[in-house]
């Protein structure tokens, strides 16, 4: 497929890619050339030890680009280490993925991240090898050069960490895509940021103040204001809820490009269901 000259980005961290279908459903309806994924998995049990992407996908005309960020040691977290007692991981691979029918060249997993947290698990449970990554690709064909960027920032972790992890991004993309266009989403995570209603023109103003990712992403000319609003993107999803009120975690940054009619989209099934704990962010860039 040709890029046109207005695309359609979405970014969603799909919890586990259970629900592949519903997923599927959401992104054909708000009309999306291309959806960046965090929480994607590779032969789960606790997702049908299905290759999610590709079920994803289906019989459409897209493609994906998928990066490893983990090989799980468990069957998940407590949850679902209890839900799925006694069965087998086919392959045990979870991570962020590209999806598009657009051409994509230059195919990247970049490393943020080699602490080895999880080897040892959270509370006894999700032991896994391995690290936060994004993935990056550059659109061909494209009116200008344009890179895309899904990346999955640390949950258990800090702002001074989230701010090494980010900086180690750019640097990978000094070297891949020096000045050129780009557009970076995902889950960042960016827990430290004020959640209440009052506050909410901080989340777009002076982010940095509280998360210093954001600084960071500021000096090496990405901006946010016309890309996301000032809204939460947590919810309650099928199987987890969360402390109120919630946060907005997910984020959509971009370079070189204008970005126009941001959204948060509710990750809802057709029957009103979530399918996710974290709400779908959109937005249109102009090359």
């Amino acid at each position: 497929m040709g890029s046109p000259e207005r695309l359609r980005v979405a970014a969603l961290n799909a919890e586990r890619l259970k629900r592949p279908r519903a997923v599927r459903r959401l992104i054909d309806d708000v009309g999306a050339h291309v959806v960046l994924m965090s929480e994607v998995d590779v032969g789960m049990a606790r997702s049908g030890n299905t290759h999610t992407i590709r079920d994803f996908i289906g019989s459409s005309d897209h493609g994906y680009l998928f990066g490893a960020e983990f090989v799980e040691l468990d069957l998940g977290d407590e949850r679902e280490m209890r839900n799925h007692a006694g069965e087998r991981n086919a392959c045990s691979l979870h991570g962020n993925a590209i999806v598009s029918a657009l051409n994509l060249e230059q195919p990247h997993v970049i490393p943020l991240e080699e602490s080895g947290l999880w080897f040892k698990g959270i509370n006894g449970a999700q032991r896994r090898i391995g690290g936060r990554i994004a993935v990056a690709a550059r659109v061909s064909n494209a009116p200008r050069p344009l890179w895309l960027v899904s990346l999955h920032l640390e949950s258990k972790t800090d702002p001074a960490d989230r701010q090494k992890q980010i900086l180690n991004l750019l640097r990978a993309l000094d070297s891949i895509a020096p000045n050129e266009a780009c557009l970076i989403g995902g889950d960042c995570n960016t827990k430290a940021l004020p959640r209440g209603e009052g506050e909410r023109t901080l989340l777009l103003q002076e982010p940095e103040r509280f998360e210093p990712l954001f600084g960071d992403l500021r000096k090496a000319g990405f901006v946010w204001t016309g890309a996301n609003l000032g809204l939460p993107t947590q919810r309650d999803g099928p199987e987890k809820t969360h402390p109120r009120p919630f946060g907005k975690l997910d984020w959509l940054f971009v370079r070189g490009v204008k970005a126009e009619n941001p959204q948060v989209v509710p990750s809802l099934d057709e029957s009103g269901q979530p399918f996710s704990d974290h709400e779908m962010v959109c937005v249109d860039i102009l090359l």
